[in-house]
């Protein structure tokens, strides 16, 4: 299922603190330990910001604790309880020394908590964990990893990204009490994101995320190298869409991120979530405003070939080291000089491209209504054939 606020891997990424567990303002920090076998520095580490998951935490860990396809001892987990108030913290307590991987448990009480410090701060205790080298892991307490999650992960990471990012798919038995509506649109978005998405990988393709890939940006299955997490200065400590903007902060650096479309976690179904704007607060926008529109990138068919292709031509342009001494680019998308020249000052290729688009009246975001998607697939699918024909021969 499509769940739109959370696919998009763009937006202002906010003001992240450098890495390291920062005291915030009114935090009191109640517990630490570590439970399971003793080890020193794993090679890689889940982070689980938890709140108040008691009907789900249990499965979340025993799904970790299945992993496979990776060297014993390998694994650690961070789980970063703050502003529990059911049973999660007796749960964990009673599961966590059973675990065949070692785990860190902190307690955290702070008035201020949001989705984005929490993710931060679990990141952030991993990263120190893993100490010079390794790879972070993020999920979420409601969430179920296959068991080959964290092999998958490091083999992408292996083969040169610096970040991965998987897919989402609802709980079966919560995502068959939702309404037909919302299964019907569900169904199409994912069509029509998909459809774009080899459209916009082959016009202007990307060597380190090549075609099968997906346009999906979610903590619920999200990896970085210790490197890349350190080099950005972290999750950004924002309170909505820390995950986008945690990749774009990766992308805007040039470094690499895969989206992997073999790597699946199940995520809850529920409508009445821990954190504003994530997955439950979606879906329950979705069933009581059946209309209301997709996300940003899901705008027709034209709009988006257009942008595809502005963004492969600057691409060039400013690998060619024209960005500045030519300006037909920056009438032909109507930007102002004092814009071009911002835009041409960028070192970086994906920032000046994310500026060229902020800048440009002819690439705003147009996104289209529910009822529009069924025409606009039908006009992809179309399309599509050419596109591929013709950026075979462009390389």
């Amino acid at each position: 299922m499509s769940l739109p606020p959370l696919t998009e891997a763009a937006g202002s990424p906010g003001q992240a603190e450098s890495p390291g567990q920062a005291e915030s303002p009114g935090q009191a920090e109640t517990s630490a330990r570590s439970t399971g076998p003793a080890l020193a520095a794993p090679g890689a580490v889940v982070a689980i910001p938890v709140r108040n998951e008691a009907e789900r935490i249990a499965a979340c860990l025993r799904a970790i604790d299945a992993q496979t396809g990776i060297p014993p001892g390998s694994l650690g987990v961070v789980l970063f309880l703050n502003n529990c108030t059911d049973a999660t913290e007796a749960i964990v307590a009673d599961l966590a020394p059973r675990m065949s991987v070692p785990v860190r448990v902190t307690h955290v009480t702070y008035a201020g908590a949001h989705a984005g410090w929490a993710r931060r701060e679990a990141m952030n205790r991993a990263a120190d964990w893993l100490g010079g080298d390794g790879m972070i892991l993020s999920t979420d307490a409601d969430s179920r990893v296959p068991s080959d999650w964290v092999a998958r992960n490091r083999a992408a990471l292996d083969r040169g990204a610096d970040a991965v990012a998987g897919r989402i798919a609802l709980d079966s038995d919560e995502r068959a009490l939702l309404p037909p509506s919302l299964h019907w649109r569900g169904e199409r978005e994912d069509l029509y994101s998909d459809l774009l998405t080899e459209a916009e990988a082959r016009i202007d393709p990307d060597p380190h995320d090549p075609w099968p890939c997906h346009r999906t940006t979610i903590g619920a299955t999200l990896s970085v190298s210790l490197a890349a997490y350190r080099a950005v200065g972290g999750m950004p400590a924002i309170a909505l869409g820390e995950d986008g903007a945690f990749v774009a902060l990766l992308l805007a650096q040039g470094l690499h991120v895969r989206h992997d479309p073999a790597i699946l976690v199940t995520v809850s179904g529920r409508l009445v979530g821990r954190a504003p704007g994530g997955v439950a607060d979606t879906i329950r926008a979705r069933c009581e405003k059946p209309d209301s529109l997709c996300d940003a990138r899901l705008e027709p068919v034209p709009r988006a070939l257009f942008r595809y292709a502005w963004r492969r031509r600057l691409r060039r342009l400013h690998a060619a080291g024209r960005l500045g001494t030519e300006r037909g680019w920056a009438r032909a998308l109507r930007i102002t000089e004092a814009d071009a020249v911002r835009v041409a000052a960028h070192p970086l290729a994906g920032h000046a491209v994310a500026e060229a688009e902020r800048a440009s009246p002819r690439l705003v975001h147009r996104p289209l209504g529910p009822r529009q998607l069924p025409g606009q697939i039908r006009l992809a699918r179309a399309v599509l054939p050419a596109v591929r024909l013709v950026t075979r021969f462009l390389g």
